[in-house]
């Protein structure tokens, strides 16, 4: 069972983070698809160019090298082609200005610049985000499961290292989803968008004393390669629409070639070549 990271001692010199959404739990297509954009839609009220606003929305956080956005960026990011484009007029300059300088990106910490500064645009992107959060909580628990062979890979992984979630979802989300389909027990820590971004939460782990060539980040995201590279760690991606797959290499192949030391800088761009292509 993950215990909290205050109470987290190491047991191997290896240390394998993992993202969720996308990554180890099927589920990032349908909560973009289903939730996280029509509930953008009906917020901003933009009912009228839905399918337009759909479709900068999908391809910001689903098809293009933003992938894997946290979901406030995100929404900036769709806020800022909107403006552009003449499709949205409204005024969001506090959002923005604390999406690009907090050192977290989460309710808590929007809810502690609403604390600071009654900002009407920054209660919006919070009533947002937690309509998001219900539209979520409502999902069918099997439009929510894990890629197959996920499981056995993280039992196999947790063998000879420390694995550890690192994702940039809400903890709520994905402590439930975790613990649903059971692999919380496959983890010693999860880390979310509570205990900041995802190379904060990498160089936390690393302060435990692992070697940064012991340490692997698997995940499906531009972020992950850049969260790696941030703390100096090998990274291996799972390829968008070949999921399954990838978590049979890494199961297979990767894991071996990781603890033996033969994972190295190399291995890690040509497997970055491959994301980027896959991406593209």
């Amino acid at each position: 069972m993950a215990v909290d990271i205050t109470q987290f001692k190491p047991a191997h010199p290896y240390l394998v983070c993992v993202d969720s959404d996308g990554c180890a739990m099927d589920s990032m297509t349908i909560k973009h698809v289903e939730c996280f954009g029509p509930c953008m839609v009906k917020a901003y009220g933009l009912e009228e160019k839905r399918d337009e606003v759909l479709d900068i929305w999908n391809r910001i956080n689903l098809y293009s090298m933003t992938r894997g956005i946290n979901r406030f960026l995100g929404l900036v990011t769709t806020l800022d082609i909107l403006t552009e484009k003449g499709m949205w007029q409204g005024d969001y300059a506090a959002l923005k200005h604390w999406a690009q300088h907090s050192d977290e990106l989460s309710e808590n910490s929007l809810k502690r610049q609403i604390d600071q500064e009654d900002a009407a645009d920054l209660k919006l992107a919070l009533s947002w985000s937690q309509d998001t959060n219900r539209s979520i909580s409502a999902l069918s628990r099997e439009k929510n499961r894990p890629f197959a062979g996920t499981r056995e890979s993280l039992i196999k992984a947790a063998k000879s290292a420390d694995v550890v979630v690192v994702s940039s979802a809400n903890r709520q989300a994905v402590m439930e989803e975790w613990e649903y389909f059971g692999l919380l027990d496959t983890v010693s820590v999860v880390m979310t968008q509570e205990q900041g971004s995802k190379a904060s939460c990498i160089g936390r782990m690393l302060e435990y004393g692992y070697d940064p060539e012991n340490v692997l980040m698997v995940g499906d995201a531009p972020g992950d390669f850049a969260a790696a590279a941030k703390n100096s760690v090998r990274c291996y991606p799972i390829l968008a629409g070949h999921e399954v797959q990838s978590w049979k290499d890494f199961a297979d192949m990767i894991l071996d070639e990781f603890i033996k030391g033969r994972y190295d800088d190399k291995a890690v761009e040509q497997w970055k070549q491959k994301f980027e292509d896959n991406l593209s």
